[in-house]
């Protein structure tokens, strides 16, 4: 019996996510990596200069290094031209964090979760899991697909945060922020044409967790994930017109929701 499309592509799917490495670099994202228990190491290469830095996340990683010439490491390293390395790479399988039941529902952490409607730019994810982890939230969530993905840009940016910080990549937002409904967060959508302002928002949710939902520059939070939110609400400016880029929006939000 033929299997149905569907099938074969779920099953394409989860071949090649077991597949799926990642290279890490520069001295701050190996080091956090190679003192990461969790982080499923592969290879190792460093320059001498850059081993000698490293010191003791070399023992706490049990990864035996490759040392290569520094003028010949880009071709010991798939990196692009503008991956500043200071010769150090890692590569990686993708962090495991579990099902966002389990890391929402009772993990470490406040009640608090950031959800990420197509937000491709690894530079501004990296920000928003620095912040989240600075404000104790228990996770970021993204769509699998058009969000940006573990990649050594973001780890660079995240500065160690995605070691740390539960990024969790779901097959449909909507679902999850519906799973989250059930647990009994509240869905604040970011939107400058929201008629509450996040502090009214908070004030009203009374003790329920918090879900703060913010979509891409630009085009902002498509219409199925507005629709899903219980409110959206906006981030007052002082003047007539201003936005904040979409990082921005998140470190204010977050500090608002863990201050209240």
């Amino acid at each position: 019996m033929k299997k149905p499309a569907w099938v074969i592509e779920k099953e394409r799917a989860r071949r090649a996510a077991a597949a799926e490495t990642v290279w890490l670099f520069g001295l701050h994202a190996v080091r956090d990596a190679l003192m990461n228990p969790r982080r499923e190491k592969l290879r190792l290469v460093l320059t001498k200069n850059a081993a000698d830095r490293l010191g003791e996340a070399l023992a706490a990683g049990a990864i035996l290094p490759e040392i290569v010439d520094p003028r010949k490491f880009d071709a010991h390293v798939p990196l692009g031209p503008e991956s500043v390395h200071q010769g150090a790479a890692l590569e990686v399988k993708p962090l495991a964090w579990g099902s966002l039941d389990a890391v929402c529902a009772g993990g470490e952490g406040r009640a608090l979760v950031v959800l990420l409607d197509r937000v491709t730019d690894p530079h501004n994810v990296g920000a928003i899991l620095r912040s989240a982890e600075v404000f104790g939230a228990r996770a970021v969530i993204a769509p699998a697909r058009h969000s940006a993905p573990e990649t050594g840009a973001l780890a660079k940016t995240a500065s160690g945060a995605l070691e740390r910080q539960p990024y969790l990549r779901v097959g449909n937002l909507s679902e999850a922020m519906e799973r989250l409904r059930d647990m009994g967060y509240v869905l604040l959508g970011l939107d400058g044409a929201g008629k509450l302002t996040l502090a009214e928002a908070m004030a009203e949710r009374g003790d329920r967790p918090v879900a703060l939902v913010l979509g891409a520059e630009g085009p902002g939070l498509r219409e199925k994930t507005r629709e899903t939110c219980d409110r959206l609400v906006r981030i007052p400016c002082a003047g007539g017109f201003g936005s904040l880029n979409v990082s921005n929006a998140a470190a204010v939000a977050l500090y608002a929701a863990a201050a209240d």
